[in-house]
């Protein structure tokens, strides 16, 4: 018996903004102070190739339901296609057409030899056992089969997914063509070929963007500096600990569930104690309970949305109390929230920019991995350190030379590479 349960997944979708709508805004936004010819303007707004497939996975419970999946490739034209797979009731081919753009200019900003990418399967991870974790995670990997190699699309983790969805991914890819390939995916256990330092990457890099944007506004006492996330999975939890051990005090943070907020500081160490015994941030005892809404509002100093895209619009930008905004999620303000906060005075601090330490140490991990030569975890702390501030230093120089705000000095300075290596290589045929 053939059931499809997870469709109906979706119905709240429309409640959020479109992704792929606030990607082309803030590229037509970015183009317009280029000096760009239009038909490479018009070539880079479209993804290169979109891939859908509809598979079947066999429940605990004997029944066979159909599941939904897609792979988007944005660009080629750095090098291959490089992107996260993320597991969620909220997918759909506009949310990965937009990461996958994201995926593009991230990139690119941080100087990586790759184009962007991203994957998504429209399911609650929450609601599979380990075994249909696995049922699932194997059929849409080898569904991807056509699409994905080392030296074409590298798949990583993103929500909902981590290490040993990479584990499944390599592991089907290398049993399909008869040998072991470590590099055909990132993000993967250190065990079987991945890197140190790639699950808190992306925090940690949140956090070096952050330092970096505190210190050019002279700000560099932490314990003076409040910290509010939203989102306490992969992102924010180690962004959390990061900024938590550099002194910050870290007021609030939230997950799907609700947030917590305390004035005083939480203790970090302790709040994670808590969702590894509860599975959520609610509940904990040295806090007041917030909802994800009202966390983004709280007095801080500094915000980070570590969540998903959408969650910084018109409607709650006006309430904004944080002077500093740093994205760690993709996508987490709109382009009418990005108006109202840069007329507000906020500095915005952009996702390609502030969330790049996960692709930059996936580009660590595959670099090991081609090589089978491998680095210390005090090595990968370095070199991560020293892209970001490098990416920070020619954003900020490109908003100055410009006079724009940070996303779009971001995004001029990747847009602008990947333009140039187009009108290099030429328009085939």
């Amino acid at each position: 018996m053939v059931v499809s349960l997870n469709h109906n997944v979706n119905q709240t979708l429309e409640e959020l903004p479109n992704a792929y709508q606030t990607a082309l805004a803030q590229y037509d936004r970015a183009v317009r102070h280029m000096e760009l010819d239009d038909n490479v303007v018009e070539y880079m707004r479209w993804p290169r190739r979109e891939f859908t497939v509809n598979f079947p996975v066999r429940r605990d419970n004997g029944h066979v339901e159909m599941f939904t999946g897609y792979r988007v490739h944005h660009s080629t034209v750095l090098g291959p296609s490089k992107g996260g797979i993320r597991y969620s009731t909220n997918v759909t081919l506009d949310e990965v057409r937009a990461l996958a753009m994201w995926m593009t200019w991230k990139c690119s900003l941080v100087n990586l030899p790759y184009g962007g990418a991203k994957g998504g399967v429209l399911v609650d991870p929450k609601s599979l056992s380990m075994r249909e974790r696995e049922g699932l995670t194997r059929r849409y990997a080898s569904e991807l089969i056509p699409l994905i190699s080392p030296y074409s699309d590298i798949p990583a983790p993103d929500m909902g997914t981590g290490p040993q969805e990479m584990a499944w991914i390599m592991d089907t890819y290398s049993m399909t063509v008869g040998y072991s390939v470590p590099a055909i995916v990132t993000g993967k256990p250190t065990n079987i070929g991945g890197s140190q330092g790639r699950v808190e990457a992306t925090g940690r890099g949140v956090v070096i963007c952050m330092v970096e944007a505190l210190k050019r506004k002279g700000w560099t006492t932490p314990g003076n500096i409040s910290v509010v996330i939203q989102g306490f999975g992969n992102v924010g939890t180690y962004a959390a600990a990061y900024a938590h051990d550099l002194g910050y005090k870290i007021v609030g943070v939230s997950d799907i569930d609700g947030g917590i907020y305390n004035a005083n500081g939480l203790n970090i160490p302790t709040v994670r104690k808590w969702v590894g015994e509860h599975r959520t941030v609610v509940g904990y005892p040295d806090a007041e309970p917030v909802t994800n809404s009202e966390l983004l509002t709280l007095p801080c100093d500094v915000l980070i949305p570590a969540a998903m895209e959408g969650q910084i619009t018109e409607n709650n930008a006006p309430h904004i109390k944080a002077k500093m905004v740093v994205e760690g999620a993709n996508g987490p303000t709109t382009t009418e929230a990005d108006d109202i906060l840069h007329e507000r005075g906020i500095l915005v601090v952009p996702d390609i920019l502030a969330n790049a330490g996960g692709v930059t140490v996936s580009y660590f991990e595959w670099v090991q991995g081609l090589q089978e030569f491998f680095w210390d975890v005090e090595e990968v702390y370095r070199q991560l350190e020293r892209i970001l501030i490098r990416a920070y230093d020619g954003t900020a120089t490109m908003t100055e030379k410009h006079n724009v705000d940070m996303r779009t000095a971001a995004q001029m300075t990747a847009i602008q590479r990947v333009g140039d290596a187009l009108v290099t290589r030429g328009f085939y045929p």
